[in-house]
């Protein structure tokens, strides 16, 4: 077993699913932390232990298998890629005030959000613990959450660029999403709904990961009525088998 200990600013919440949401704050402490996750992809148990600073949260590596998020990295370094990623950060509108949101992309994905857009502040939100403390061990003023989309706390609101880097893992219909969205979006605010691989390699990485892949890009129809019901409008849309990108504005609320 391995124990990964954090500070006490790590505070487990529960959803009304009863699943344990964890805010990390703290950068995880073991610099091969990241690595062996990328290995086995196991998920962490929470433990309390005292310490002479009070209670602490250990998290444990155990036989509970994570799921495998591993598809959402890119390792062949193609420049169509790297130029499909661009693409989809510069879709964002980020100025060095916003405030933005990335939901369950890869640590890449952020890297390049982090270094070609400099921001008032980055929130990541992603299902799984480990991916977000490779991310924190790297970046200690990014603000990392375990946990849906549609239950982001609103304390770190109101946002002004949002990108939904993989939708389809996301188990909520989209005009759900986008109606926390907009509860928590500035007017304005740009909502950017992406696969740099589009749906050909989408439909791919369903057959492999079936656990994880529980929904579909929206056609633009879809994508159209959604928008209208939650006060936003269709600003870009491609939809080609090799690129996915859909980019919509926050009228604001009634």
């Amino acid at each position: 077993m391995i124990s990964i200990p954090l500070s006490s600013s790590l505070c487990p919440v529960s959803s009304h699913l009863h699943r344990p949401i964890l805010n990390i704050f703290a950068q995880p402490s073991k610099s091969h932390f990241c690595s062996y996750y990328l290995k086995c992809h196991k998920c962490p148990s929470l433990s309390t232990t005292a310490s002479s600073k009070g209670k602490c949260f250990v998290v444990s590596v155990e036989d509970v298998v994570e799921k495998d998020w591993s598809f959402l990295d890119n390792d062949n370094g193609e420049e169509n890629y790297n130029q499909n990623i661009d693409r989809i950060i510069s879709a964002g509108g980020i100025s060095n005030n916003s405030k933005v949101l990335v939901s369950i992309s890869s640590e890449e994905f952020v890297d390049r959000v982090v270094d070609s857009s400099p921001s008032k502040q980055v929130l990541v939100v992603h299902d799984s613990l480990f991916a977000l403390a490779c991310i924190k061990e790297k970046y200690d003023n990014v603000k990392c959450w375990q946990g849906e989309l549609v239950h982001v706390p609103e304390k770190w609101a109101p946002f002004d660029a949002v990108f939904i880097y993989f939708l389809p893992a996301i188990p909520f219909a989209l005009s759900q999403v986008l109606d926390t969205l907009g509860k928590r979006s500035v007017a304005g605010a740009r909502i950017v709904i992406s696969h740099p691989q589009g749906r050909q390699m989408l439909e791919e990485q369903r057959k492999q990961f079936p656990d994880v892949i529980v929904s579909n890009l929206p056609d633009m129809e879809t994508l159209q009525d959604a928008a209208v019901e939650n006060s936003f409008e269709v600003l870009n849309f491609v939809d080609k088998p090799g690129f996915y990108l859909a980019v919509l504005k926050f009228k604001g609320g009634a």
